[in-house]
């Protein structure tokens, strides 16, 4: 969806209902992530993965990979749950048709924190299905 927003002649041709369950897959998930950013340690641990892991570290930090609801943190301290859904609906709205102009708000800023979301949210689910083994 980004890629086909900032190209003005490009159109998604798949279903758009498509694009609209993502939307509100991606919404949820924001939603869902901004009270998360109030869990403290839960999902932490204290080793590095390693040079064999399939996720690695990702997009993520050293430190964000040992405690990853940093980055819920981070990201909800440097843009409001609004802007977020702002964003979304930014890159919906211009994935969808072909328009002259790009989207005029900022987003880079909340796609890089949205895919080290999505990083840290696969890193909790591991942990909690580890978690669940070793019990």
């Amino acid at each position: 969806m980004m890629a086909y927003a900032v190209q003005g002649k490009v159109r998604i041709s798949e279903d758009p209902s498509v694009i609209f369950h993502f939307h509100q897959s991606l919404r949820s998930f924001i939603l869902a992530g901004y009270g998360l950013r109030k869990k403290s340690g839960k999902w932490s641990v204290s080793t590095l993965p390693g040079q064999g892991s399939a996720l690695g570290l990702g997009s993520l930090s050293e430190e964000e990979y040992r405690d990853p609801v940093l980055v819920f943190r981070k990201a909800f301290q440097e843009y409001r749950p609004a802007q977020f859904l702002d964003f979304l609906a930014d890159v919906v709205y211009f994935s969808l048709g072909t328009f002259n102009n790009v989207p005029q708000g900022n987003i880079v800023g909340p796609y890089l924190h949205l895919c080290k979301m999505l990083d840290a949210a696969r890193l909790i689910v591991e942990r909690r299905v580890q978690e669940g083994k070793d019990q």
